[in-house]
């Protein structure tokens, strides 16, 4: 067995305060957090995205590495540059309404999400394959296989954190029944949990084994090593994924799960569950949802599709380092490399190409 190795994180942090410690309930009768996209502004975005394919070149290999010099938007660049702020230092979430998605081609909606996204940060490798544009779509695939992540079956993804920054969503198709989104603070989260179960939460506190599902990096263990609530530089960061901690425990090496740790991932889970934390929210076509990945946990509902594959429920999906993201604890370079901000996350695995995938393997 492992050792659990002492980390800054162990710590009790004290109560959490500020405007991403706040309860589903407080928002959901609110909506300073959407951000409609005016007539002036999606015709800001199409110049931009027409400028942009206008210049020749294969479309996928110069998407990857798009900069927000070469997107130019100066009507929206300011509102994009407080959106990020809000995101790393306030509520955490936003959600920009509406793209007309119906109306581009698969290039077009590409180039439109990933210019918006280059205002917010660099693009990261979001699987193996080196695809920093990802797909949403249920492959038919299941969990159950331990080389699958969820986000390409149609199963209830459960409330988890990715390896970025920030994790933006464009709808393209919704689903027949079920897919929605929910949110909810880590911070009230840990709050209530330091309130009615102390020595719980100071479990979480403690590295766990987190299964990579096959995306091994060169010279790594299968599962990695980072604490669900980390302590550092002042911040408290989330990182959970329940699904990947509970089938890391198929390794040998992992460290074993203690009772205290499942009863501690267990009162976890059931606070985010709470209708009076978390916020619900449905993203129609043409919504764009951006999440700071550090203090909000996101999940998505199992859903039903329509039987057209044209009308199968479809996101695209961005991970970003974004500039001015906040310090991380020496634990995440097991998971992100890197941990330079601006330059950090996504997954890097041995013979991965960058690449730019224009449509689904479901397409």
């Amino acid at each position: 067995m492992v050792a659990h190795t002492s980390f800054e994180s162990e710590a009790q942090p004290p109560v959490q305060t500020g405007p991403a410690a706040w309860r589903g309930a407080e928002l959901a009768s609110r909506t300073d957090w959407i951000e409609p996209l005016e007539a002036a502004d999606i015709a800001e975005l199409e110049a931009a995205m027409r400028a942009f394919l206008g210049r020749g070149g294969e479309v996928a290999a110069r998407l990857g590495a798009i900069t927000a010099q070469d997107f130019p938007l100066p009507r929206l660049a300011p509102r994009l540059a407080a959106l990020r702020t809000e995101l790393l230092q306030g509520r955490g979430f936003a959600l920009l309404r509406r793209l007309p998605v119906e109306r581009y081609t698969p290039a077009e909606r590409a180039t439109l999400f990933m210019g918006l996204g280059a205002h917010l940060g660099r693009a990261r490798s979001q699987n193996a394959q080196g695809h920093v544009l990802g797909h949403v779509r249920d492959l038919g695939l299941a969990s159950r296989d331990p080389n699958v992540r969820l986000y390409q079956t149609s199963e209830r993804q459960t409330f988890h954190t990715d390896s970025c920054d920030i994790v933006g969503l464009l709808c393209l198709q919704e689903a027949r029944r079920g897919g929605d989104s929910l949110l909810v603070s880590a911070l009230a989260l840990y709050n209530e949990l330091l309130r009615t179960r102390p020595a719980l939460a100071a479990r979480l506190l403690r590295p766990m084994a987190h299964d990579r599902r096959g995306e091994v990096p060169a010279g790594q263990q299968p599962f990695f090593m980072i604490p669900v609530l980390s302590w550092h530089a002042g911040a408290l960061t989330v990182f959970y994924q329940r699904q990947y901690v509970d089938s890391a425990q198929r390794f040998e090496a992992a460290p074993r799960l203690e009772p205290e740790d499942v009863q501690a991932l267990d009162a976890f889970d059931a606070l985010a569950e709470n209708p009076q934390l978390h916020l619900r929210m449905r993203l129609a076509p043409g919504d764009i949802q951006f999440v700071h990945n550090h203090v909000l946990l996101h999940d998505r509902t199992a859903f039903d599709d329509h039987p057209e594959p044209e009308r199968r429920r479809h996101l695209l999906r961005l991970w970003l380092a974004a500039p001015g993201a906040r310090e991380l604890p020496p634990a995440f370079a097991a998971r992100y490399g890197s941990l330079t901000v601006g330059d950090r996350g996504g997954i890097v695995v041995p013979g991965m190409r960058l690449t730019v995938p224009l449509s689904s393997p479901a397409s």
